[in-house]
């Protein structure tokens, strides 16, 4: 078996350019999988070298046949390696992940953030002049964030909303660790409380205008196969029992709870869209769309609760 040499890698690759097309075929050899911010072996490449050469994600173009130091050429034959044998996401081999182009600190204490909502809160359903879930950002007062993982989530609600007091809940304190880094590297202390706990029992009697959740929905089949990269993520972060709705069911239940008149549930709960419809067939669930997605997200109003 011959062993790995970056210095060899290092002495043959010079540039950008060269040490992408070196990870598109690395990557793509040891049939490595994707789906933690990129879905494919060259985005993947591009992430992993900009972000370990401390260059802007988006703009490859004006670096892409820049000459590499030595050092930097070693440093990324190491991670692009590390990235084929450990089969860790780049995002936990850079401690980095990124939510609408904001930066966020990430390791294996938490999922890799990935979740439609942050684009929901960024687009015109938020404050849009035709269609909005919420037409004014800034009447929102409270909001909560359940399952808050990296508290990526709760951080971009604290930008959207700005008059908002933001509450975020994790059952993990090793998570919710991680949410404090990015709290205070993002400096919104003064507005977002971390809280531990299982769901609603840290905030009991409490109401919000907003609820957003990302919870584990991963049914038992789907984490049975998972993919090596999958399996460095918390498995307590992915895992909803059977049909992966156990946790979204026990929100649904809660929520109406916690929701002052004309509040509402935002939920990410993958592609179970059959099953919720099947077990709350009174509730008028809206389906959302995004740009690679339709149907894993749905808003619940606590009227449309009462409704139904």
């Amino acid at each position: 078996m011959i062993s790995f040499d970056p210095k060899a890698v290092a002495a043959d690759l010079r540039t950008l350019r060269d040490f992408i097309r070196y990870g598109v075929s690395r990557f793509t050899a040891a049939g490595v999988s994707f789906g933690h911010g990129t879905t494919n072996a060259f985005d993947e490449a591009v992430f992993l070298v900009l972000e370990t050469l401390h260059l802007p994600i988006d703009q490859l173009d004006p670096y892409i046949d820049a000459r590499l130091t030595l050092a930097e050429r070693e440093a990324l034959a190491v991670l692009i390696e590390a990235r084929v044998e450990t089969r860790k996401p780049a995002a936990y081999l850079t401690n980095r992940a990124y939510i609408q182009g904001i930066p966020f600190y990430v390791d294996e204490r938490v999922i890799v953030p990935r979740s439609y909502i942050g684009e929901i809160l960024f687009s015109d359903m938020i404050g849009g002049a035709d269609f909005a879930l919420i037409d004014d950002p800034a009447s929102v007062e409270r909001v909560l964030d359940l399952c808050t993982g990296s508290g990526c989530l709760a951080i971009l609600a604290a930008q959207v909303f700005p008059n908002a007091q933001v509450d975020a809940i994790d059952l993990s304190e090793e998570a919710l660790e991680v949410a404090a880094k990015n709290v205070a590297d993002h400096g919104v202390e003064d507005r977002v409380t971390l809280l531990h706990g299982d769901l609603f029992a840290p905030v009991k009697g409490q109401r919000y205008d907003l609820i957003l959740t990302n919870p584990p929905y991963v049914d038992a089949e789907a984490m049975a196969c998972l993919p090596p990269e999958y399996l460095h993520e918390p498995d307590m972060a992915l895992a909803a029992g059977a049909d992966g709705m156990d946790i979204v069911r026990r929100i649904i239940a809660e929520a109406p709870r916690h929701l002052v008149d004309g509040g509402g549930l935002l939920c990410e709960f993958g592609t179970g869209r059959e099953i919720l419809e099947e077990d709350y067939p009174n509730l008028d669930f809206l389906w959302l769309e995004t740009a690679e997605s339709f149907g894993e997200v749905f808003w619940l109003t606590r009227e449309q609760w009462k409704r139904g």
